[in-house]
C-alpha cells in the first residue's frame, strides 16, 4: 500500500471540490470515506481556502497532506463528477495509482458550456427574472443586455482572477451605468426592475448556500467564514450600484421607483424556468438534472405565491417557500444519486434578496436612512427564514438517514 500516494489522492479530491464550490462538510467527508475505504483511520479537516488530511501508516510513521485551496469558482458539474468517483473509489478500493488515473481521466472529463452559451445563460437570468420584479417585456429584453455586459466583465475579471469584491463592484458598475442612462432617456419603463434582475446574477447564492449547509452540518467557522463573504459581496453590489447612479444622477435622479407590471402565475412560471436556466448555465449544471434543478425553481416560486394568495407574512412566505426548495432537493438528490447543492443551489435562487440589498441601498442614497434600516433588516429577516427552513429540512433527512443505517 503506497500510503503516500493515497493521502495525496484523498487531498486532491478534497482540493477540487473546494475549488468547485463544494460544502465543508462534503469535502472533508469525501477524504474521509476515501481513505476509510482502505480500511485506515484518518483526520480530515477543511475550511475554504485549505484541505487537509493525516493518517498515520503501518509502520506508525505519520503522514499529512496539505494543499492551499486559490480562486473558488462555482462548478457544479465538478462536484457531481467527484462525489460520483468517491462513490466508485469506495465501492472498488482499486490500487492507489488506479484510483489517481479515474481521478485524472474524471477531471479531464469534466464538460464546459461554450462561450455563446455562457453568454446566453447571463441573458435569460437577467431577462428572466425582471419581469418577476415588476419590469415590462422591454425591460426584460434590456435587463438580458445589461446581463451580457455583467457576463463579460465576470469573465474579464475571472481570467484574471481578479478579487472577487473589486470584481463585483466592477460587473455592477458597468451594468448599472447604461441602465441608469436609458432611463433617464426613457428606453426602459421600470430602471429598478432591470437592475435588480440583472442584478440577481451577482448574488452569491452558491456561498448562501453552502455557508447555511456548513453552519447546518457543525462547520461554524467554514460557515461564518462563508457568509462574510457574502456580506462583502452584498456591500460591493450596492457600492457599485451607488457609484453607478452618482455618476448619472444628473440624467436620472430618482433612486427608488419599483416596477408594477404584473403577470398570470403561469407566465411567472415560465419566467423563473428561463432565469433558473441561465443559472444552471452559470454554475455548469449538465444533463437531464439540469432541467430538474430549474423545474425546483419554478415549484419554489409557485409556493412563495401561493403563500402570498394565502395573506401569510413576508417572512412565512419566504420559510414555506424555502422548506419546498429544500424538500424537493433532497428527494432529488437521494433519488438520483447527486449530491443536494446542484438542486438547492437553483432551486432557491428565486428567494434570494437580490431586491431587499438594491432597496437598501438605494433608500441609503435618497437619505431616508430609516427606511434603509428597516428594510435592511428586513432583508436580514428573510434571508434567515430560509435559513431555518434548509436547517429543519436537513435536519430530518439526516436524522430518518441516521435511523434507518441503524436498522
Amino acid at each position: 500500500m503506497d500510503y503516500y500516494l493515497l493521502t495525496d489522492l484523498a487531498a486532491r479530491v478534497g482540493y477540487h471540490l473546494a475549488l468547485s464550490g463544494a460544502e465543508t462538510f462534503r469535502i472533508e467527508e469525501t477524504m474521509r470515506r476515501i481513505i476509510g475505504a482502505y480500511g485506515i483511520e484518518c483526520q480530515a479537516f477543511s475550511i475554504p481556502n485549505c484541505v487537509m488530511v493525516s493518517l498515520e501508516a503501518a509502520n506508525g510513521k505519520p503522514l499529512m497532506v496539505m494543499k492551499r485551496v486559490g480562486f473558488h469558482g462555482n462548478d457544479l458539474e465538478s462536484v457531481e463528477k467527484l462525489n460520483a468517483l468517491s462513490r466508485r473509489i469506495c465501492a472498488e478500493t482499486p490500487d492507489p495509482s488506479v484510483a489517481v488515473q479515474w481521478l485524472d481521466e474524471t477531471l479531464k472529463g469534466r464538460r464546459h458550456y461554450s462561450v455563446p452559451v455562457y453568454y446566453l445563460g447571463n441573458f435569460c437570468a437577467a431577462a428572466g427574472f425582471c419581469p418577476v420584479f415588476g419590469g415590462t417585456l422591454r425591460d426584460c429584453l434590456f435587463a438580458g443586455l445589461m446581463g451580457l455586459i455583467i457576463g463579460f466583465v465576470s469573465r474579464q475579471m475571472d481570467k484574471r482572477e481578479t478579487n472577487p469584491f473589486f470584481s463585483t463592484i466592477a460587473a455592477a458598475f458597468a451594468m448599472a451605468v447604461p441602465a441608469y442612462l436609458a432611463a433617464g432617456l426613457h428606453l426602459v419603463d421600470y430602471v429598478d426592475s432591470v437592475i435588480i434582475g440583472t442584478l440577481m446574477i451577482l448574488v452569491p447564492g452558491l456561498l448562501i448556500t453552502t455557508s447555511m449547509r456548513d453552519i447546518i452540518y457543525g462547520d461554524t467557522n467554514s460557515g461564518i467564514n462563508r457568509i462574510v463573504q457574502v456580506l462583502l459581496s452584498a456591500f460591493a453590489i450596492a457600492l457599485g450600484t451607488a457609484a453607478a447612479w452618482r455618476v448619472t444622477m444628473s440624467v436620472y435622479g430618482v433612486t427608488a421607483s419599483s416596477g408594477s407590471a404584473s403577470y398570470p402565475a403561469w407566465g411567472q412560471a415560465v419566467m423563473i424556468f428561463v432565469a433558473c436556466t441561465g443559472f444552471f448555465i452559470l454554475f455548469n449544471v449538465h444533463g437531464q438534472g439540469s432541467a430538474l434543478c430549474a423545474l425546483g425553481g419554478v415549484i419554489t416560486w409557485m409556493t412563495y405565491l401561493l403563500c402570498r394568495e394565502l395573506g401569510i407574512g413576508i417572512y412565512g412566505m419566504n420559510f414555506f417557500a424555502a422548506v419546498a426548495s429544500a424538500l424537493y432537493s433532497e428527494l432529488m438528490a437521494r433519488s438520483r444519486k447527486y449530491p443536494v447543492t446542484s438542486y438547492l443551489v437553483i432551486s432557491i435562487v428565486p428567494l434570494v434578496p437580490g431586491a431587499g440589498i438594491y432597496y437598501t441601498m438605494s433608500l441609503g442614497l435618497s437619505g431616508d436612512v430609516q427606511a434603509a434600516v428597516h428594510k435592511g433588516l428586513e432583508t436580514a429577516g428573510v434571508a434567515g427564514s430560509i435559513a431555518v427552513a434548509m436547517l429543519l429540512v436537513s435536519t430530518i433527512f439526516r436524522l430518518v438517514t441516521a435511523q434507518n443505517g441503524k436498522k
